[in-house]
């Protein structure tokens, strides 16, 4: 029996990855030695954003660096970004209503996390909010966290993401990886290559599995 799902944010609830390739592109030109490309950004992530600015801005840069994301990822989201995928909050609502918890469990740190669940106006949508580290991939972590917070098996608890280290993560802890493949940047195929029967092209496919 499932008791909790727990949600990636980029990518899962909003498509937020094009905002955040952006903003952290802007935030940083003035500060390195030439525009960041899209890959190059990527392979920052995992870290709070934070620690990607660590990965590409040196010295007392850094700070500034990160005090200007803020900013412009604030500025940018309202455009790029504006409200999560559609039935995403009324499949969360629903979850509720049949006494699942419901978790998030994002490798964005506090601050940016905030401003995009104030954007959605998700503030009050999650029993429990996991953020990530500036040192490290802190998911699997974050699972069991929340596995020993709730008292629960991994069998009574799903994660829902878009990417290929979250099933990765998921099948460290044990826990059944869900993998949303609706936003524009999810890369499909491979996430049916290491999540076969587990990927979904829809909110409404994903809520009628979980419902069902």
């Amino acid at each position: 029996m499932i008791r909790l799902v727990a949600f990636d944010l980029d990518g899962t609830i909003g498509d937020t990855i094009p905002l955040c390739l952006a903003a952290f592109r802007e935030a940083t030109t003035p500060y390195v030695d030439h525009e960041l490309s899209d890959d190059e950004i990527a392979r920052t992530f995992g870290l709070n954003e934070e620690g990607m600015i660590n990965q590409v801005v040196y010295g007392d840069s850094r700070e500034k660096a990160l005090n200007d994301f803020y900013v412009i990822y604030e500025e940018m989201h309202a455009i790029l970004c504006p409200k999560p995928f559609e039935g995403m909050k009324t499949l969360i609502g629903q979850l509720h209503e049949r006494n699942v918890i419901v978790v998030l469990i994002t490798g964005k740190g506090i601050r940016s996390c905030d401003i995009t669940l104030k954007q959605f106006g998700m503030d009050g949508c999650f029993d429990r909010i996991e953020t990530g580290s500036s040192e490290k991939n802190r998911k699997s972590e974050a699972m069991k966290d929340i596995l020993l917070y709730y008292g629960f098996k991994s069998n009574e608890m799903i994660y829902v993401g878009d990417a290929v280290s979250d099933i990765e993560a998921c099948y460290f802890v044990k826990i059944q990886c869900l993998s949303a493949a609706w936003a524009a940047s999810t890369d499909c195929e491979q996430l049916e290559k290491y999540n076969s029967g587990y990927v979904f092209s829809s909110v409404r496919l994903l809520r009628d599995f979980l419902l069902c």
